[in-house]
């Protein structure tokens, strides 16, 4: 339903962007703009500047394809792992192609320099051109996130009851409700954090998408380096799913990781993380390392116990 809804959106910006845009109203590619309702406006001097400061947010919005591994404890059984691997590869070209389709239609409706003055600008264009337009794409857009939230939620209820087994965090967290397999106490308490979310305003919001943003790629790199040792130190293992272009894709992964982790951190780089964002990075870390100091103390008193 979701899809479809998506799919909806994108065929009614194109038939309006056909109809009362023009390619003249996403020119020029670039300059700099000093009236931007939605946040500051990026530090980028040039057209590269200005796709790199767009580059590091746009992991965030691929999120959800990486949430299958933690997923697959509820697979079923009998799923063809090879062919299914086939299917997030795929997708990501198919939603590559859906915003590039969306930012051209939207991008192109008026001077994309009225564009920006709006603090939802693709609502407001359809605001201006017919309220009914407006109501549909309203609709739609509600319903878009839900497809990522229900991807982020599921992949971090499995991390919660990863961390219950490993008794890093209360034991209750690794309980599974017998009848539908999942983890009951992290989803209760993964409903309140989602809960609270939407209160949280657009000021934490930004800058909890660019963290994010840092955690994705960052997870997705460590996971490359992790496939990559693998490759040397366990190469008979038996590996059901088969990486898309093998030692190179790789490869590849690690490279483009790294290059965007590297334009988030370097401090003159046009995409570089802001004070608040390092803030609650740092809080991220040390909320990691209390947890991961409190599980290394226990396990060290449970072996003394057990040695005496």
């Amino acid at each position: 339903f979701l899809t479809k809804a998506l799919l909806a959106g994108m065929i009614l910006a194109m038939v309006i962007s056909f109809f009362v845009g023009s390619p003249q109203n996403g020119m020029p590619l670039f300059s700099q703009a000093t009236e931007v309702a939605s946040g500051d406006p990026t530090k980028a001097t040039s057209f590269l500047g200005g796709i790199i400061a767009v580059l590091v947010m746009t992991p965030f919005f691929y999120a959800g394809f990486d949430t299958i591994p933690q997923q697959a404890e509820e697979a079923s059984e009998g799923l063809d792992w090879k062919k299914f691997g086939i299917i997030p590869a795929l997708a990501l070209i198919a939603s590559g192609i859906f915003y590039l389709i969306c930012i051209y239609a939207f991008g192109t409706m008026i001077d994309w320099h009225e564009f920006v003055k709006s603090s939802v600008p693709a609502l407001a264009v359809l605001q201006r051109i017919n309220i009914f337009f407006y109501i549909a794409m309203l609709i739609i857009a509600t319903l878009g996130p839900l497809g990522p939230m229900n991807s982020f939620f599921g992949a971090s209820t499995r991390l919660l009851l990863a961390l219950g087994r490993k008794r890093m965090l209360p034991e209750s967290f690794a309980k599974i409700d017998q009848k539908s397999g999942a983890p009951k106490t992290a989803n209760l308490f993964m409903a309140g954090l989602t809960l609270i979310g939407p209160f949280l305003g657009r000021n934490m919001l930004v800058p909890l998408t660019n963290v994010a943003s840092l955690g994705f790629i960052f997870a997705c790199t460590m996971a490359g380096l992790a496939c990559l040792r693998l490759r040397q130190t366990e190469p008979k293992l038996p590996r059901p799913y088969k990486v898309n272009g093998g030692l190179f894709g790789i490869i590849c992964a690690i490279l483009a990781g790294t290059i965007i982790i590297a334009l988030m951190v370097v401090p003159f780089s046009p995409a570089a993380m802001k004070p608040v964002e390092w803030m609650i990075t740092g809080a991220w870390i040390l909320i990691g390392l209390a947890i991961l100091l409190v599980f290394n103390n226990r396990e060290v008193r449970a072996t003394a116990t057990t040695a005496s």
